[in-house]
């Protein structure tokens, strides 16, 4: 009976063992107290779904990655419904209108450009493709009349390089000379990319009217499909040839906003070996640009960008090791020439978490100086139902906690990207520090200590175990004699 009595205390003690930290994460509170920091949060009250986009300080005293210690209270210290939202890129569309320059086309009297009459024209441009005149040899000729039939349009400005995405143009637009009032044309255009093969894509009726009160009504522009090309013939299929002042071409584009981006910059320290330098950083920073910022007026620095990674030690009583682990390499620079500053930018990287980076030179005599790095990242938005009692508090910094954010479906269902991107932005007070934020262990120091510990308790039980074998052995002599 007393055997199986030392079993069941052994069978206690290991289940003691297993499940005394379950009952430790069991009993852990999440109030707004256990957070060591907070930022107050004012809402209008006239929404039901607020948007905050997260400051600096969130990423600088976060403790996880994953922002997994992120909550936001209400006045009675429930929390309320959240999401995190990192905004897609915008676009606009864009739209300009730009002076073209305008050579009037001269023909003899003779000629009829409506009935299709061929003009033979002697246009001539600079090396880059501006027009530089047009000619007609028929209206050139000593004794002949001539008049205007029609213009022809350089869109591009002198010295305007070709680009990769040349515009789209979809109007032009006219203006009447100063001394024409009333004027009424029709007239079509024609566009091309070399002088040589015209394509007609356009016509309109132009026409400017002006009554007794000297009220004026103007339809000014032609209108066509969007398209790009690098010239433009107008002739006239009614009413009489004009030199307009001017003639200005629309184009239409797509333009990228700009996201919102935080920068952090941070200032070296030694490393654990020679020339290496080591940047304190945050852990829950997304970085997406990395660059170096040199005090220095000419610096040359080929070197890698990375992070130490702690071995856990192999033995009991032995610290634990560091590998450097490379991320990126490149030369950066900053050198000054004929009072001109060049510098290298920053570099895109895959959106990388880090409590710390490391830059060690190629060169091992190198002397990299004591540049600081940049970070660059974009911070999430933070959506939340503003429910329960105001004001509201974003409380972060704790260690080790779960993650109590939601899918935006189950915060703001039914909302699009444009409303999410339109919602009222909540203003944010000053920073309050509630406690002394404890210093990180290190995953490898963790797993060490972890696996000291059970190194122990498995040498308690087997000598526990032990322990229990002797009695046995001993009481069963005892009653062998």
């Amino acid at each position: 009976m007393s055997i199986f009595k030392s079993a069941t205390s052994l069978g206690f003690l290991l289940a003691s063992v297993t499940l005394a930290p379950c009952a430790a994460n069991a009993a852990m509170s999440d109030k707004l107290q256990d957070y060591s920091h907070v930022l107050p949060l004012s809402v209008s009250g006239k929404q039901g779904v607020v948007g905050f986009r997260l400051p600096q300080p969130v990423y600088l005293h976060a403790r996880s990655a994953a922002l997994n210690d992120l909550r936001v209270f209400d006045a009675s210290g429930q929390i309320l419904p959240f999401g995190l939202y990192v905004p897609p890129a915008q676009a606009h569309v864009q739209r300009l209108s730009v002076p073209v320059k305008v050579f009037p086309i001269n023909a003899t009297e003779t000629a009829n450009t409506q009935t299709g009459d061929a003009i033979d024209l002697d246009i001539k441009t600079a090396g880059d493709g501006t027009v530089v005149s047009v000619r007609t040899k028929a209206a050139t000729k000593s004794g002949v009349a001539s008049r205007l039939v029609g213009l022809v349009l350089d869109v591009r400005q002198g010295g305007q390089a070709d680009s990769a995405q040349p515009p789209q143009f979809d109007a032009l637009r006219f203006s009447l000379p100063p001394s024409t009032q009333s004027y009424s044309a029709q007239v079509w255009l024609e566009v091309s990319d070399d002088l040589k093969r015209w394509n007609t894509v356009g016509a309109a009726e132009l026409s400017w009217l002006v009554n007794s009160d000297t009220q004026s009504l103007a339809n000014d522009r032609l209108e066509f499909e969007p398209r790009s090309f690098r010239y433009a013939r107008l002739t006239w299929r009614s009413g009489e040839p004009l030199q307009f002042q001017s003639v200005n071409i629309e184009s239409v584009s797509q333009v990228a906003d700009a996201p919102v981006l935080e920068k952090l910059q941070l200032q070296a320290s030694p490393g654990k070996q020679v020339n290496d330098l080591v940047y304190r950083a945050a852990v829950a920073i997304p970085v997406e640009k990395i660059g170096l910022q040199f005090a220095e007026k000419n610096m040359v620095l080929p070197a890698a960008l990375g992070q130490y990674r702690e071995l856990p030690s192999r033995q009991i009583g032995q610290s634990s090791t560091w590998e450097f682990e490379p991320f990126i390499q490149a030369t950066f620079f900053q050198i000054t020439q004929e009072g001109q500053q060049r510098r290298s930018g920053d570099l895109a990287v895959t959106p990388t978490h880090a409590a710390q980076w490391v830059l060690r030179p190629q060169a091992a005599s190198a002397n990299p100086g004591k540049p600081s790095l940049q970070l660059t990242w974009q911070p999430a938005t933070l959506i939340f139902l503003a429910s329960g009692k105001p004001p509201y508090s974003l409380a972060f910094g704790r260690d080790k906690v779960s993650s109590a954010t939601l899918d935006l479906a189950q915060v703001a269902p039914g909302f699009s990207a444009s409303e999410l991107g339109k919602l009222e932005q909540a203003s944010a007070g000053a920073l309050r520090v509630q406690q002394a934020s404890a210093t990180l262990e290190s995953d490898a120091a963790t797993a060490s200590a972890a696996a000291q510990q059970r190194l122990w308790i498995l040498w308690g039980v087997l000598l526990l175990g032990v322990a229990v074998l002797g009695t046995m052995a001993w009481r069963l002599l005892k009653a062998m004699k």
